[in-house]
């Protein structure tokens, strides 16, 4: 056992001790056990307010709580939406590599990054599926997209910050808990409502369909009841950008560095590219319960959940090559410029007038899906007044997928100039010789397919037995077994026949959007040349290399597979606790992790036949088998200390699972950029003590003030380095090249902080609601922990009356450590939306809503180790959403 599980391990003993011999002196009040979240359909703001105040206050453990009215007043659309107003909340529109999108993708607690936090629907496991090639196998991990989660399936939603026993582990920070509706819920024996509408994106200038429609019903009985509910909802996305891939250091023995010396080390950039992003993302699906209760003691509750998300897009990127691999790069091939200015060793403008390939132009054309399913039986038998079991069964599945990704890379020769303007405006780039499409000529040629699969079966049994002895009202006990799969397959990486470098696509004259310029800002190029789909697929077609070519290797690429499974086992026993004014808990959970790692070994393994049909060159299959134990005691404690305020103290020891990704082993190249990941079997589990105490004041009805500190000792953090490798490199047919390669490893962090919180209901209809949480994590190495933003905060106002609700609402999040990208640190910097809400009751049965997200259209802006070097901007526009709800 770990050392530092003995401060727990002893105050869960005294504290049992003390509460055995005290027993008889305590007075004991009603069984505390976990709070039960029951969803209720309400009306009004503030009565949805209200009842999340209740679930808050009545809770052992530190939870915050959304409901579904109060999800359904605001311009959420997705859950992740919804959540980014929770004190302690973080959410992010993208992964490192991917960009920001405008939709919110990735939820994390108090700082950390979102595979540190647990997400469960109904309190089971969920999978889901990425669209984005890098996110299906390089990327996210075991974080959960939230852009196949619509909110219009929410019944509530409760955020765990101080975790308990009975709790699924994995989530090192806090766990969010998303519930479903459940036929017998409603109030009326037929409930059916419906809503339509349409969305329209400010950049795009498309208007797109929305709808959503539920209907449930039960017996007179109350012991049956049915509900099924779809969605099906289109939004055209036009992102204008601009993107710095990478940063080089410049060497010693660089001409460039020789005739200035004072270049030496300095660190320029690769590429500067005007990136336009199109997409058409249509979320179609839905959910299914039947739940049947045909006594007072049993019930079961079957439910269903299928999201399936078309998301085909194009990535056009005219690139100013300052440093780019491979041949060219006025750096990389020692040209001397002819002038030049450094800031923070960070090379931030400099001119050329010698002809090179000034420009790398990329039309990537990718036709990509992601989806999310599960299936999950739950039950309840009350045996006597004593004694009751909950049983649960299920699997779940996600899928990403790359059908195809036909892409042209373009060189065009010409002289350059650039000059950085910090990260809040654009890189200003000059291509003073012109780089025209006739001028062009194919660099590559290349097309993906890939799939990635996360699939988990997983049963459990819990039971509650009534004690009422002394302070131990209660004891929960249960087990838990999940078998856990994570496939990555990567059957086709295409690349150019060698017809592809004397000819080029078909062109028909197409150039970046006219408005380009006006919304990025005008230093950047955008005035680039785009190829259609259609003509850049008929050309690989013509010169691209087939899967399988005349001596039967595939163009399997194996180095960005994965082959992962998991055997979880869990057990668990936890007192529910009460006195004279306190409740709370005390249990242990014991967790068994059996794991299998299929590496994909470049060099032979000793026992294990080579695989030789790839043109990637000959692999083994090298299986690495590990299997730990956590111990992960935990307390909570709630005192009231008088009938308005009330203290909550948690202790616990936590534990995560290393990403997919970095357990894979396997290196995937980025040719382009001499950069590379890989992974490393042998990481250890992530493992944290963490403390938390809270205040709440109800001051009024409606009403409340908190004060929370936590504090997260991780003994054992994953955190990554960089290292010098060298590989062939494939864009240049086989020529050896020295990658710098990004890889993980075990180290220890500390993360802590605090959160502030109010919320009031004025007179005449009116109220807020703020927030502010302030975060600080670093490794002990000096590092900011990835996710880790220091401050953030919510405002809110609203009003309710005469049938009209009204809601305006800004979130702030400071800088943050997004993660790594083409072996380089990828932070955001500080952003703020504003989103605003308006609801007008028309009668009983329809009302009408208008939305409106990211009103201020702040950009994204990402940099590397400091602001001095910039990594990209995007606009994404402002989204307006109108609708009609009717119900009956």
């Amino acid at each position: 056992m770990n050392r530092k599980l003995t401060p727990i391990a002893s105050a869960v003993a005294l504290l049992m001790l003390g509460g055995s011999l005290s027993a008889q002196a305590q007075q004991v009040a009603a069984a505390p056990d976990q709070p039960a979240v029951e969803t209720v359909v309400v009306t009004g703001v503030r009565a949805a307010l209200q009842k999340s105040i209740e679930q808050k206050r009545n809770s052992v453990n530190d939870v915050e709580v959304i409901t579904s009215e109060d999800v359904g007043k605001m311009p959420d659309k997705n859950v992740a939406d919804a959540l980014q107003r929770v004190p302690g909340v973080n959410t992010a529109a993208g992964a490192a590599g991917e960009g920001g999108f405008d939709e919110n993708d990735r939820v994390s607690v108090r700082g950390t990054s979102p595979s540190l936090t647990q997400v469960t629907i109904n309190g089971h496991m969920v999978s889901s599926g990425d669209w984005f090639l890098l996110d299906q196998y390089q990327t996210v991990g075991r974080s959960v997209s939230f852009s196949l989660l619509p909110s219009e399936l929410v019944s509530s939603i409760v955020v765990s910050k101080s975790p308990s026993a009975d709790q699924l582990e994995g989530g090192v920070a806090g766990s969010i808990d998303v519930i479903t509706h459940s036929p017998l819920q409603f109030k009326d024996q037929l409930t059916a409502e419906a809503t339509v509408g349409g969305v329209y994106t400010s950049i795009a200038k498309s208007t797109d369909p929305q709808f959503n429609g539920m209907v449930a019903w039960k017996n007179d009985e109350k012991t049956f009841g049915a509900m099924l509910e779809l969605f099906d909802e289109k939004r055209t996305i036009e992102r204008y950008g601009q993107e710095d891939l990478g940063y080089t250091t410049i060497g010693a023995t660089n001409p460039i560095a020789i005739a200035h010396p004072d270049l030496a080390g300095v660190v320029a950039p690769t590429f500067i590219g005007s990136a336009l992003f199109n997409q058409v993302r249509e979320r179609k699906g839905g959910d299914f319960a039947f739940e049947i209760k045909p006594s007072n003691d049993l019930s079961f509750n079957l439910n269903g959940f299928y999201s399936h998300m078309d998301a085909n897009n194009s990535n056009i990127n005219f690139l100013a090559d300052v440093a780019g691999g491979g041949a060219g790069g006025f750096i990389t091939n020692g040209i001397l410029p002819t002038s030049y200015t450094v800031s923070k060793g960070t090379l931030t403008s400099a001119s050329w007038n010698t002809t090179n390939t000034a420009a790398v132009v990329d039309n990537i054309y990718r036709v990509a899906d992601s989806q999310a399913q599960y299936l999950d039986l739950d039950g309840k038998y009350r045996v006597n007044d004593k004694l009751t079991f909950t049983g649960k069964v299920g699997t779940t599945k996600g899928v990403g997928s790359t059908s195809s990704s036909d892409s042209w890379e373009a060189n065009v020769p010409g002289t350059l100039s650039y000059q950085m303007n910090g990260i809040s405006s654009p890189v200003t780039v000059k291509f003073p010789s012109g780089v025209p499409f006739s001028a062009a000529s194919t660099g590559y040629l290349w097309t993906d397919v890939a799939t990635s699969t996360d699939k988990e079966n997983y049963g459990q049994i819990d039971g509650l037995l009534s004690v009422d002895n002394g302070v131990l009202d209660s004891i929960k006990f249960g087990v838990r077994y999940g078998q856990h799969t994570h496939v990555v397959g990567f059957p086709d990486d295409g690349g150019p026949l060698a017809g592809a470098y004397t000819n080029v696509p078909a062109y028909s004259g197409q150039t970046y959007p006219s408005n380009f310029n006006s919304v990025l800002g005008a230093g950047a190029y955008g005035s680039g040349f785009i190829v259609s789909q259609a003509a850049v697929t008929s050309f690989y077609n013509t010169y691209g290399k087939p899967i399988v070519n005349s001596s039967g290797l595939t163009r399997e690429y194996w180095p960005a597979e994965e082959n992962l499974k998991e055997d979880d086992s869990a057990a668990y026993v936890m007192g529910n606790l009460v006195g004279n004014g306190w409740s709370g808990n005390v249990g242990v959970r014991l967790v068994h992790t059996a794991e299998d790692v299929n590496l994909y070994s470049p060099v032979p393994v000793p026992g294990v036949a080579e695989n030789a049909t790839s043109q990637f060159g000959s692999y083994w299959l090298d299986p690495i088998s590990h299997s730990y134990n956590n111990f992960l005691p935990s307390l909570n404690l709630k005192f009231d200390l008088s009938k308005d305020v009330v203290a909550k103290f948690g202790l616990a020891n936590t534990m995560s699972r290393p990403d997919y990704e970095a357990l894979g082993g396997a290196v995937t190249l980025t040719d382009l950029t001499l950069s590379g990941n890989g992974g490393n079997a042998n990481l250890k589990p992530i493992r944290s003590t963490n403390w938390d105490g809270t205040l709440e004041w109800y001051f009024a009805p409606k009403s409340l003030v908190t004060a929370s500190l936590f504090y997260m000792d991780f003994q054992s953090y994953v955190d990554y380095g960089n290292s010098s490798q060298v590989y062939d490199d494939q864009l240049l047919k086989g020529i050896p090249e020295t990658y710098s390669i990004s890889s993980p490893y075990n180290t220890s962090a500390t993360n802590e902080g605090m959160e502030l919180s109010y919320q009031q209901a004025f007179s005449n209809g009116f109220g807020a609601l703020a927030n502010f949480t302030m975060a600080n994590g670093w490794t002990d190495q000096g590092n900011a922990m990835v996710g880790n933003s220091k401050d953030t905060y919510n405002l809110t106002g609203y009003y309710e009356g005469h049938g009209f609700s009204a809601r305006l609402a800004y979130t702030y999040r400071s800088a943050s450590l997004v993660g790594l990208d083409r072996s380089f640190n990828e932070s955001e910097a500080g952003v703020g939306n504003l989103a605003l809400a308006l609801n007008y009751e028309i009668n009983k049965h329809l009302s009408l809503s208008f939305n409106a997200l990211n009103l201020n259209n702040a950009p994204l802006e990402y940099y590397a180790n400091n602001t001095s070097q910039p990594r990209a901007i995007y606009y994404n526009g402002t989204q307006y959403y109108l609708t009609l709800h009717g119900k009956l």
